[in-house]
């Protein structure tokens, strides 16, 4: 699985150390970089990389994780979800279908991200189950516009 990664300059050590574990744990990381103080730009291309497909899933850092989160969330088929905790990251991949999530540097230790991290990673979300329904009318909504 290819996973992009990318952050503002307030999360560039923090990305740099989650980097390395996540090919420790089998995945190809596509670095997005982590230069551009614009986040929303770092943010965007990652999204569209993974909305296109050309990323499984996305990672995206700053120093509170909302910031990236709302930027990515503009990108149509997109889904961003600003975790902070393991319930959260579960429930990112399991219920929402969360294709990207979002960290604060700030505010998540690099040793809960990994957590984090390897948790959503390793959830995949089920079409079957009873948040279908309800994550198919978001999709339908972005298609759509109502």
């Amino acid at each position: 699985m290819k996973i992009a990664i990318g952050c503002d300059p307030n999360a560039a050590a923090y990305k740099q150390s989650l980097i390395p574990y996540i090919e420790s744990l089998g995945y190809q990381t596509v670095d997005f970089g982590s230069d551009d103080p614009i986040y929303a730009n770092t943010a965007i291309r990652l999204a569209e990389a993974v909305a296109a497909g050309e990323c499984d899933k996305g990672i995206l850092l700053c120093g509170t994780g909302i910031g990236v989160s709302i930027a990515a969330n503009k990108v149509p088929g997109a889904y961003a979800a600003c975790v902070g905790n393991i319930y959260q990251a579960q429930r990112a991949a399991l219920s929402n279908n969360a294709n990207i999530i979002t960290l604060g540097a700030l505010v998540t230790g690099i040793e809960l991200a990994k957590c984090l991290v390897k948790e959503y990673l390793g959830l995949t979300f089920d079409p079957g189950s009873r948040s279908a329904q309800k994550i198919a009318r978001i999709a339908e909504y972005e298609r759509l516009g109502q």
